[in-house]
């Protein structure tokens, strides 16, 4: 497991918040430190996946214009393919 370097701070929090604090650290039977720590990464992730999810519709945007711009040249390109591999009419 790798060792993660840990910074000591002091953060004020509204009593209702403070709870949930407590209540998570509970639940996933950890500190309430390791609770707001597990909070935050989740945050890190669903950012990233959300980066994640824009590239990938940006880049099925772009390989929808490319196919959209080479399909004249790929038909034109298979048609005459068909034509060439036919048996002449004899």
């Amino acid at each position: 497991m790798a060792t993660r370097e840990i910074a000591r701070v002091t953060v004020s929090l509204p009593q209702k918040l403070l709870e949930l604090a407590d209540q998570l650290a509970q639940e996933w039977s950890t500190s309430r430190s390791g609770a707001i720590a597990e909070l935050l990464e989740k945050e890190e992730r669903a950012r990233l996946e959300a980066l994640m999810e824009e590239g990938y519709r940006e880049l099925a945007e772009e390989n929808r214009r490319f196919a959209e711009e080479i399909y004249p040249a790929v038909s034109e390109m298979t048609l005459r393919a068909t034509e060439w591999a036919e048996p002449p009419d004899d």
